[in-house]
């Protein structure tokens, strides 16, 4: 039996204070975000292309339009974005900075309010990653920055046949039983610092990849930053650098450079429901 006060499970409800909260970070990334040249863009609820974002598509909350086409309802903004600037609004806008402040959903009724921001065609991610670091700055809370690299994981699947579920799922226990003294030293590295005694050790490929990681820290020097190399990203488009802002194993917000077809692009998102659970 369903009472007429309950909500769905993983929907969510805020009002008073917990509502002012919500709407005084939303002004805040809005006000950082504008100051630096960003433009604010709503996507549709609706989407034809969940499915290119998403690596398990029993998330999608899937519905058909009038022709039966398939749809579901918005589950991530990122591809969105890019795809509607770059091939809706090309003719009318060049701009190439944008955030949006709106919910995803996921099946069967989770429900995340977002603030994200994309800089379409730049590789830079330290642009997106600065902007990031600010607004939590302006919300007075330093919480941890973690870097990592989505080809890592990759080149290591190639050149250890390494199953990507190992990576996917953490299984740190099967790489440490592989007995290779480099990686298992990969596996432990988590200091910016430590990446320079670790590169005569690895593959070549590997070493291009941990200087990317190397190179980031340095661009955007924030006190309270690891590196973990060996994490691996569950979106589809994340093609290279990636990073995650956390605090008690709660993750604040994450972003990282992607490629949308020809177009790379960097952004982020911030869990606002998650600053607010945690009283940020």
């Amino acid at each position: 039996m369903i009472f007429a006060h309950e909500i769905p499970e993983g929907s969510k409800l805020y009002f008073g204070a917990s509502a002012r909260r919500k709407r005084e970070i939303e002004q805040i990334a809005s006000d950082v975000l504008y100051a630096d040249g960003f433009e604010e863009i709503v996507v549709p609820l609706f989407s034809h292309h969940q499915h290119e974002s998403i690596s398990d598509a029993k998330e999608l909350i899937r519905l058909g339009d009038r022709d039966n086409n398939r749809m579901s309802l918005r589950a991530d903004t990122t591809i969105d974005v890019v795809r509607i600037i770059s091939k809706r609004l090309g003719r009318n806008t060049d701009h190439r900075k944008w955030f949006y402040i709106q919910p995803v959903y996921r099946y069967p009724s989770h429900e995340q309010y977002q603030v994200g921001a994309e800089v379409i065609g730049e590789a830079d991610l330290s642009i997106a990653l600065t902007r990031c670091l600010e607004i939590f700055e302006r919300l007075e809370t330093q919480p941890l920055l973690q870097i990592s690299n989505i080809n890592i994981p990759k080149i290591l699947s190639r050149l250890l046949d390494i199953p990507m579920d190992d990576f996917r799922h953490i299984r740190i226990e099967n790489l440490l039983a592989r007995g290779i003294d480099w990686l298992t030293k990969l596996v432990y590295l988590e200091n910016p610092s430590e990446i320079d005694a670790v590169l005569p050790l690895v593959p070549e490929e590997l070493r291009v990849e941990l200087l990317k990681m190397k190179e980031l820290s340095l661009s955007v020097p924030y006190a309270n930053t690891v590196v973990a190399p060996l994490y691996y990203a569950k979106m589809l488009y994340y093609d290279e650098l990636y990073f995650r802002v956390i605090a008690d194993n709660d993750v604040y917000a994450r972003g990282g450079r992607y490629k949308n077809e020809d177009v790379t692009s960097v952004g982020f998102a911030i869990a606002t429901d998650v600053l607010l659970e945690a009283g940020v």
